[in-house]
């Protein structure tokens, strides 16, 4: 393997990704792509804790992506759980045992990264647009909706809900009624409640939306003729007539050409996205290729190249809020100081460790706010 490859997993809580790819004339070409529905969430028991047969199952793909990047070097590489993870009281467990199959370090990231690194992805693979962009990502166990301009997310949330959830919660057993849509769209409305008002204060200029539930919707709305490309919310409509009429979600399979694994939590997904569609008056989305995985190509290709985006984010915190940075860089390079002094002895290595501590010294003086 070229020595100038990167490759990123997202281990989701649907689906597990893998991503590798390379700078091909300044511009990423990717060289492997490989998706698997491994279902995490559907493991999740009462207690929040991941089932054997569901880690057995999310093991053994990891043995097969493994293959597949267990010889890039680690600051090539980067591996993140999500929603399911942050959720399972025995994720640590988990992390180990996927850590050994894998030969690298896993990585539980927050739902704002988590969002972060979405809007990364969509926002390379889309075109540009002169205003505000909003992205919807549904994910197995969460939703993200993220607000940005270019390369830029500006305003992040996480909702708890996801394609997975919802259908495990409303859908379970099989039967699609008035009665469970109705439901199943009072909980988005709620799970909403608290961002809507901000949301629609922000405004977007258009609205892209990301994840295999969008796209398996976008499939579905085109094959009967509702949408010639994305997604309207007048096809949504008519897309819910339809599940009606359907009935039972293994039926979805047959009708909809759908593979089993993705029917089984089409409703979910589809009750996520009409609701916040109804709820923020989105008329119409594009559909983007890129998400998480891509997003984190993006985010390893800019630390390796020195653009780090953290780096930009710690200078406009401190230009807002007016931090002393005459006294950050002295903090900085006393803290640096002493880690060089203390290094060997602490057994303190790795280029990741300092930046962490010089970036930490140069928002010290935020606590004083």
């Amino acid at each position: 393997m070229s020595s100038d490859s990167v490759a990123a997993i997202d281990l989701g809580s649907n689906s597990f990704h893998m991503i590798v790819a390379r700078i091909e004339n300044g511009r990423v070409q990717v060289l492997d792509r490989l998706r698997e529905m491994v279902q995490l969430a559907a493991g999740l028991d009462e207690r929040n804790r991941l089932s054997n047969a569901a880690q057995q199952r999310a093991l053994a793909c990891l043995a097969r992506f493994g293959q597949r990047v267990r010889h890039i070097p680690p600051a090539r590489l980067r591996i993140v759980g999500t929603n399911t993870l942050r959720q399972a009281r025995n994720s640590a467990e988990f992390v180990a045992r996927a850590e050994r199959v894998l030969g690298h370090k896993v990585e539980i990231v927050s739902g704002h990264e988590e969002a972060r690194l979405i809007y990364l992805g969509v926002a390379h693979s889309v075109g540009d647009v002169s205003g505000q962009r909003l992205v919807i990502d549904i994910g197995g166990g969460s939703t993200e909706l993220i607000i940005g301009q270019q390369f830029d997310p500006l305003h992040l949330a996480s909702l708890r809900m996801g394609c997975v959830s919802v259908s495990r919660e409303f859908f379970a057993e099989g039967r699609i009624t008035a009665k469970s849509l109705r439901r199943a769209e009072l909980l988005v409305q709620l799970n909403l409640e608290p961002v809507r008002e901000d949301y629609l204060a922000r405004g977007w200029e258009v609205v892209t939306g990301a994840s295999g539930s969008i796209k398996a919707i976008q499939d579905v709305l085109v094959s009967e003729g509702w949408s010639r490309q994305g997604i309207t919310l007048d096809a949504l409509r008519r897309l819910r007539a339809a599940l009606l009429e359907t009935r039972e979600t293994s039926a979805i399979a047959s009708r909809w050409q759908l593979e089993a694994a993705r029917a089984r939590v089409f409703v979910g997904g589809f009750v996520v996205l009409h609701g916040l569609c109804e709820a923020l008056g989105a008329t119409r989305m594009e559909v983007s290729e890129g998400a998480l995985r891509e997003g984190l190509i993006y985010d390893l290709l800019g630390r390796i190249a020195h653009e780090d985006v953290r780096d930009r984010t710690i200078a406009e915190v401190t230009a807002r809020f007016g931090l002393d940075e005459a006294q950050a860089a002295r903090v900085s390079a006393t803290a640096l100081d002493l880690l060089r002094q203390a290094r060997a002895k602490w057994h303190l290595n790795g280029k990741e460790a300092r930046c962490v501590l010089e970036r930490a010294a140069r928002l010290h003086e935020v606590g004083l706010l």
